[in-house]
């Protein structure tokens, strides 16, 4: 297990790569020869199995030729293409292909055969619903785990982060192969893997058919119907013994004190993960330890659905366009993972992964808590994560973030 964690965080932490060599979008076309029939002379797949390349960025292009070549993504076609590309050679197509007008009418290959490792799709009843598919990229559907595409691929699909592939005006079933690839885990990236992970086919023909053509839905308002929360047995006998918890937390897990955190909404697997470290001791705090010595394995997880099932309030944070960009971008020059990954697009984190919501927490707590991982007070995160990226943010980073997380909703 600590093996698969081990390779999930260095999949996550390969984004913050830093590219060495500077492309020449001359050098590239001649480079690029190779790459036309299937991704087109003007970077436009020549069927659906390929993808568009035309206006992609150079930085996702190069990240993608070096995971070809290292093999950390597998395709049997592409390994052999990236095999003898030199770092120089993969900027350079990088920046030819990231030159070309992503506005190319398709060139759709008549009766072309697909490639090796590449099948076609097969025929399904559903009816791809292209504004099913903007509603789940823009605001995706917490009460499954997906975040929203919209924070990391920009708004209908146009990513403004480097190291984010644009999506609009990708072939769908491209989309969907990628979509399913990271669902089978075929693809390792620990947030798709989440995201794809949670989705149904049907949810992944929609996000195709949305991408695909995404001003077809450009006046189509995006609305999500949010499930009301389960209130479980576990979470009423939580509420009852939640009492103890009020004076600090609040009655119903929004602390009015900023020191203290808010529980409210938090994940349920990540409250009782904290209860149990506090109470064995991994996660040290005086004032919790004496509070969960009694509480038994049952307590912790009522004490956990409860809080979860309760409805946060607002943050005392303001949005901070430093803090937006360490969130979603992180900063590759200090390998700075960006939090996102982790922590969804809406801040509310994965709860199947462990990963807490840090949407609405006050800037006061936050801040605690970046500055005890960075200083290692704090040393209960798996595999030394928070560690690792804390040590390198400065105070005006710590600052921002807080900032900018406290005020997501």
């Amino acid at each position: 297990m600590n093996k698969i964690i081990f390779s999930l965080i260095l999949a996550i932490t390969s984004i913050n790569s830093a590219l060495a060599a500077t492309g020449n979008v001359e050098a590239g076309k001649t480079k690029a020869a190779t790459c036309a029939a299937c991704h087109g002379a003007n970077g436009i797949g020549a069927s659906e199995a390929f993808p568009n390349l035309a206006g992609q960025h150079a930085d996702y292009i190069v990240k993608q030729l070096k995971a070809f070549k290292a093999g950390t993504r597998v395709d049997p076609v592409m390994a052999p293409m990236a095999a003898g590309l030199s770092e120089q050679d993969m900027a350079d197509v990088g920046a030819y292909f990231a030159s070309l007008n992503r506005s190319g009418a398709a060139a759709v290959a008549e009766g072309g055969s697909e490639s090796a490792g590449q099948t076609a799709a097969a025929p399904v009843a559903h009816v791809p619903n292209a504004s099913a598919g903007k509603s789940l990229y823009e605001l995706g559907d917490p009460s499954r785990n997906i975040g929203a595409c919209i924070g990391c691929h920009g708004k209908e699909g146009n990513s403004e982060v480097l190291i984010y592939p644009n999506l609009a005006k990708q072939h769908s079933q491209y989309i969907e192969k990628q979509l399913h690839d990271f669902k089978a885990t075929t693809r390792i990236n620990f947030a798709m893997n989440q995201f794809a992970g949670a989705m149904t086919d049907e949810d992944i023909a929609d996000m195709g058919a949305y991408l695909a053509d995404t001003q077809a839905v450009a006046n189509v308002k995006v609305k999500r119907v949010t499930p009301a929360a389960i209130i479980t047995e576990e979470a009423i006998a939580g509420k009852a013994k939640a009492a103890m918890c009020a004076s600090c937390h609040g009655a119903d897990g929004n602390s009015l004190v900023a020191m203290y955190p808010k529980l409210a909404g938090q994940n349920a697997e990540y409250l009782t993960k904290q209860l149990q470290e506090f109470k064995s001791g991994v996660r040290k705090d005086p004032v919790m330890a004496g509070m969960v010595a009694a509480l038994s394995e049952q307590d912790m997880t009522d004490l956990g659905a409860y809080f979860a099932s309760q409805k946060p309030t607002a943050g005392n944070g303001s949005t901070s366009t430093l803090g937006q960009q360490l969130y979603f971008g992180g900063d590759a020059s200090r390998k700075i993972t960006a939090c996102v990954a982790c922590h969804g697009a809406s801040g509310k984190g994965m709860a199947k992964a462990g990963f807490p919501a840090v949407a609405n927490q006050s800037v006061e707590y936050l801040t605690a808590q970046l500055t005890k991982f960075k200083t290692k007070a704090r040393d209960n995160d798996r595999n030394s994560m928070m560690r690792n990226i804390a040590k390198r943010l400065k105070k005006n980073d710590i600052e921002a973030l807080t900032q900018f997380m406290s005020s997501m909703k």
